[in-house]
């Protein structure tokens, strides 16, 4: 690679420093990625080994469709609800287990390295390297360059660390899988696309990394395509991020139409030229809302999300955690200097957020499948960090999708965990129950009492617990929501009528009780799941054990993040009650590229008396504990029936259960239309009609036709032509003396 420095990167504080090898950070995963590619087609297996097998382990929800091969192991192997096939280990697994997880540690090191030179540097500007001129023409002049500053280092701090605490999971998860090399070459690619996302110093590099995660969704939720359930879920991603991002595009050529450039540097500049309020900054930031909202999971856009359990359990862990569904967040971010000129558009990102987060709540609650819970759990807090940018707070929507990060990804691993064991259970009596319904669990505190431990770590976290991490940064959140509603650009606007203050003085009422149903539902997930009595059968409880070291060990490293997180951004309120460290580390450390921004939203905003900041944290602590303590007494896990012997829900109950029915309305609204349109319109009239009827077969029979009339004049007669020859000359000859 041909590394050419930006102009203005010679005087920089980072340059010659180890902050220059920074284009190695994604490279590295990219080597991944072609490495297990090319051991992937070395005695390759694609998808399912019997693709003809019956789905025997889950019941209507596309999830990890891929059985345990061995009882002792474990492991998935990437068959369709065979839990009798026999599975060969890839040739090249032990090589893969290296070379998978070993890259992201290494981006990992380099990213610690990295972060250690910017903190001695303290640069108040970004870091810029500009490798080719991508797109010279005419006035378009975009190139290839990365930029570096304290926003871009905390994502590739929490992309590189928890990714690849996630790919350590990954070798115990799915070692036995036959298509082990490419699981790892797709989850190195993702990492790498991620990258390539945070580190673009424009918006159209940024949008590479951006189509390149939508890319990799396809890829690993549809990782068994076997299954045509799998298959689908992927599609479904792929074409709903699609419309997401074409709000992006629009939103970039309207940047670069109206000042002609799209750097980050450079748009911040010239962004007051667009008019502070005005209706064209506001439609720009809009259509890059809408492209937050497909990659980011909200309102209307988040159907894709809980499909996504259909890949396997890491996959689910990196989506949700540390890569693709935060991508959103960091836009806005990263935008700040945009949003903060519009308040309607930072009022719409906060409602949208809300409303998303205390719906995403509701359905959380009535979900029996342990993943489907924690998908709508990240749909709502995603709502949670959507409130924090915008509302202008951000630093505190960035702090929650750090400490997110981390408990989040506790719980989708220690999930993984569950389901690894409850399958070696159901392999050793060669059961059909479904291995992921908190149905068949429970008890499972006696055989799995590392992984309950650290699960409940993490729901003490996204419940709000102090002093888990949970508790800083979502109560920071609510706080920040509470001090704009009065004095605040955000305030004094209006959105559709309302008034601002009015509207943010809802959205944190919103806020405490989507926070309220976040302890009921995840209370009552690890209730049903590790108290109570074992619903898993007599015989196959006697299999149930803990899972290998290699699984274990990232949990407890999450469990530590989970725990101590908070510390990252400790509010002065919380100091100068308890010394617990440095306050307001994270809000310093991206001071320099949010600050302004923040300040132009809250310029006037009231300051929030100490003793109100003290009743918003104790109202906030109040609901959590009010949560739990309901559904510890309000659920009976001693009482609850297996799946098989349990009833369907009804009534409103049954609503939520079925998702408030939302896929079946866009099925039958939009999908179905759409099919019957095609079929009927476009099929029948448009392609076999006009294509194939009027110009390929219409053609094809005037062709005919003249080679009909041609056969008939030319017979082959010598006869006839003399006498044709005769009338013709005939008829010269009286055409030129008859007049």
């Amino acid at each position: 690679m041909l590394l050419q420095t930006a102009v203005s990167a010679g005087s920089h504080p980072l340059s010659g420093t180890i902050a220059e090898w920074v284009w190695l950070l994604p490279v590295l995963p990219l080597a991944g990625f072609v490495i297990n590619g090319l051991l992937s087609l070395n005695s390759a297996h694609f998808g399912p080994t019997d693709p003809s097998a019956g789905d025997h382990n889950h019941s209507d929800s596309a999830t990890d469709a891929a059985p345990i091969s061995h009882a002792e192991h474990a492991e998935h192997t990437g068959t369709a609800g065979d839990d009798h096939a026999a599975v060969k280990r890839h040739r090249w697994a032990g090589l893969v287990s290296v070379i998978g997880p070993g890259v992201l540690i290494l981006s990992f090191f380099l990213a610690l390295g990295i972060w250690q030179a910017m903190a001695g540097a303290q640069p108040s500007a970004p870091f810029i390297q500009t490798y080719f001129s991508w797109m010279p023409v005419g006035d378009l002049q975009i190139n290839a360059a990365f930029q570096l500053d304290q926003l871009s280092m905390v994502m590739i701090l929490v992309i590189t660390g928890v990714g690849a605490l996630i790919h350590v999971f990954s070798i115990g998860y799915m070692r036995d899988d036959p298509s082990y090399p490419r699981f790892f070459s797709y989850l190195n690619l993702f990492v790498f696309f991620m990258l390539v996302l945070v580190l673009g110093a424009n918006y159209p590099v940024l949008f590479v990394g951006w189509e390149g995660v939508g890319l990799c969704s396809y890829l690993l939720i549809g990782f068994w395509f076997n299954d045509k359930a799998n298959a689908d879920a992927g599609k479904k991603a792929f074409i709903v991020n699609r419309i997401g991002d074409f709000g992006l595009l629009v939103a970039m050529f309207l940047l670069f139409s109206n000042i002609g450039v799209l750097d980050f540097v450079g748009v911040s500049a010239k962004a007051l030229e667009l008019g502070a309020g005005s209706a064209l900054v506001t439609t720009i930031c809009l259509f890059m809302f809408l492209g937050c909202t497909g990659k980011s999971a909200q309102i209307p856009l988040y159907i894709w999300l809980p499909d996504a359990m259909a890949g396997p359990t890491p996959v689910s862990a990196l989506i949700h955690a540390a890569t693709m569904v935060t991508a959103g967040v960091y836009l806005i971010a990263r935008s700040a200097f945009l949003f903060s000129l519009s308040p309607v558009a930072s009022l719409t990102v906060a409602v949208v957020g809300a409303l998303t987060a205390i719906f995403a709540a509701t359905i959380g609650l009535k979900q029996w499948d342990i993943k489907k819970v924690l998908a709508y759990s990240t749909i709502s807090q995603l709502g949670y960090m959507f409130v924090g940018v915008g509302v202008g707070a951000y630093v505190s929507g960035m702090f929650h999708l750090v400490t997110h990060a981390f408990f989040k990804a506790l719980l989708f691993l220690g999930a993984g965990s569950v389901i690894h064991a409850m399958h070696a259970a159901y392999h050793t009596t060669h059961s059909g129950e479904d291995a992921q319904d908190m149905r068949n669990m429970g008890g499972l505190k006696r055989y799995l009492p590392v992984t309950c431990v650290l699960m409940w770590i993490a729901t003490l976290a996204i419940s709000g617990i102090p002093p888990f991490s949970g508790f800083f940064s979502k109560d920071e959140i609510l706080s920040s929501v509470f001090a704009r509603a009065q004095g605040s650009t955000l305030a004094s606007a209006s959105w559709l009528g309302i008034p601002g203050g009015t509207l943010l003085y809802i959205i944190y009422g919103i806020g405490l009780a989507a926070a309220l149903l976040t302890a009921i539902y995840m209370t009552r997930m690890m209730l049903y799941t590790f108290h109570g009595p074992v619903r898993t059968g007599a015989e196959e409880e006697k299999s149930l054990h803990e899972v290998p070291w290699v699984m274990t060990g990232p949990l407890v490293v999450l469990g530590i993040l989970a725990m101590f997180g908070g510390w990252l951004n400790l509010p002065e309120v919380v100091t100068d009650l308890i010394p617990l460290g440095p306050r307001e580390l994270l809000a310093h450390w991206l001071d320099p590229v949010v600050g302004s921004s923040t300040a132009r939203i809250t310029t006037g905003a009231a300051h929030v008396p100490v003793q109100t900041e003290e009743m918003l944290i104790g109202a906030a602590v109040v609901i959590a504990v009010a949560g739990i303590v309901f559904a510890m007494l309000r659920l009976r896990p001693a009482s609850l029936p297996r799946k098989r012997d349990a009833v369907a829900e009804h009534g409103f109950e049954g609503v939520v259960a079925n998702k408030y029915y939302v896929d079946e309305g866009i099925e039958r609204t939009i999908v179905e239309p759409t099919y019957a349109l095609s079929r009927s319109f476009l099929w029948r009239f448009i392609d076999n009609g006009v294509i194939d009827g009027f110009f390929v077969n219409g053609s094809a029979w005037v062709a005919r036709s003249f080679g009909w009339l041609g056969s008939r004049l030319q017979t082959g007669n010598v006869g006839t032509y003399a006498w044709v020859l005769v009338v013709g000359v005939l008829a010269m000859l009286g055409a030129f003396t008859l007049r």
